[in-house]
């Protein structure tokens, strides 16, 4: 089963790819050996965006990974979201990891809660409290409490969500991006099970990060 919404290049790139586009077309009618740094930057928005389909494992109790990336902490720590002791999982995306944000668990968002804050290297643990970053509180049918955090990092200036408080997610769904390096931090019951150790690198919806 899987969650594909629109083509392969998420449409939060198709302004920027057809600017890029433009522009080497551009330099290259007007001087094809100066256009070469565009048709560059152009094939690193194309792959910046891509997007795919992926297939969405269906074993109860998985918590899926919600993004792209390698995983750079995995520890016991209070979620400051849910108010409540919990384990930790951060997934740190670099540039060129796919940006398209997908929910781990099925459930309800209880709260969505955005902070704006600095724009410090994602890979820094200060990142988790000091970054602007935009927190969901999902309860699973079970009553089990996911948090999940888009964090900005250094060169991500936008964090976009596009749930509210109410709305019902499914593992898999697509509810989120965030522009350029950046990371997610997964807020767990103690009582979770965690699949992926410190260095694994991980793909949204197709890894099971955790077994509640």
């Amino acid at each position: 089963m899987s969650n594909y919404p629109h083509p392969i290049i998420a449409r939060e790139g198709w302004p920027f790819l057809a600017i890029s586009l433009l522009l080497a077309i551009a330099a290259t009618v007007w001087c094809a050996a100066w256009s070469i740094p565009l048709w560059v930057i152009f094939v690193f928005v194309l792959q910046f965006f891509r997007d795919p389909a992926r297939e969405i494992p269906q074993q109860v109790g998985a918590v899926l990974s919600p993004a792209d990336g390698r995983v750079i902490k995995v520890e016991r720590t209070q979620d400051p979201y849910g108010h409540r002791d919990a384990i930790l999982v951060s997934v740190f995306m670099n540039v060129f990891n796919v940006h398209s944000n997908r929910s781990p668990v099925d459930g309800t968002i209880q709260k969505v809660q955005y902070f704006p804050g600095k724009f410090v290297n994602a890979d820094l643990d200060k990142a988790s409290t000091e970054n602007e970053r935009n927190a969901i509180v999902l309860n699973t049918a079970d009553g089990q409490t996911v948090t999940f955090v888009q964090v900005a990092g250094l060169i991500a200036r936008r964090i976009l969500c596009y749930v509210k408080a109410g709305d019902t997610l499914t593992r898999g769904q697509r509810y989120g991006f965030i522009r350029f390096g950046s990371r997610v931090d997964v807020y767990l019951p103690l009582t979770a099970t965690v699949k992926v150790s410190i260095g694994d690198k991980v793909s949204a919806t197709t890894t099971i990060l955790a077994q509640l």
